[in-house]
């Protein structure tokens, strides 16, 4: 794929480039109890299944019998201890490869994340892993209130990309892709399924295979 014409790699985050699933469940967990309200409790396996989503849906999916107010008041507790255990975290949560791999296909590559997370959260990811020069711009579902494909075709635009591929682990991001009319390349080793995509990765270095082809 090497000189393929694209202009970026367009990451995802959970599943992607890291799992922080387990670190998530004791602060979503905190916070519920914090919160006062009577809603059940989460664990890893749960929010597997969630992350990818966007959070207004987790909510909706995790508490159904509380109201849409109280799903949002939750969930913003949910967020806020989410960001103090994950930047307090000091164990190695990234995948395989992925640092190592962005930062020697930067010198060739454009990278870009987009998610459907929190504001404050893609800032805290590059942070933690230190990726914040390799990557070229972002977007997220808490910044614009935008889906994942409307939310890629916001950062194409704005970076005058007219060809990006977009690296994700569900079946969310493989339908993003085809909404916003652009490649998909599944990171099959994440937390969901794929059916249709250009390429498969098993671990992400191959990425380096994929783009020196």
């Amino acid at each position: 794929m090497k000189n393929s014409g694209f202009n970026g790699i367009i990451l995802d985050i959970d599943g992607t480039i890291w799992n922080t699933t387990g670190i998530v469940a004791v602060a979503w967990n905190k916070a519920i109890e914090m919160s006062g309200l009577k809603a059940k409790k989460v664990n890893a396996q749960v929010l597997q299944k969630e992350f990818g989503k966007t959070m207004d849906t987790i909510a909706s999916d995790l508490w159904p019998e509380l109201s849409k107010a109280e799903q949002s008041k939750l969930m913003s507790y949910c967020c806020t201890e989410e960001q103090i255990a994950i930047r307090e975290n000091t164990f190695d949560i990234t995948y395989p490869g992925v640092i190592e791999t962005i930062k020697e296909l930067s010198s060739s590559e454009n990278f870009y994340i987009v998610s459907n997370c929190q504001n404050g959260y893609i800032e805290l990811t590059m942070e933690k892993t230190g990726l914040s020069p390799f990557i070229k711009d972002y977007e997220c579902f808490g910044r614009t209130g935008k889906s994942k494909a409307e939310n890629i075709q916001i950062l194409m635009a704005r970076n005058r990309m007219n060809s990006a591929v977009y690296i994700g682990d569900t079946k969310g991001d493989e339908d993003a892709c085809r909404q916003a009319g652009i490649p998909f390349i599944w990171a099959s080793y994440g937390f969901g399924k794929a059916s249709r995509y250009i390429e498969k990765l098993e671990n992400f270095c191959d990425l380096k295979k994929i783009f020196s082809e």
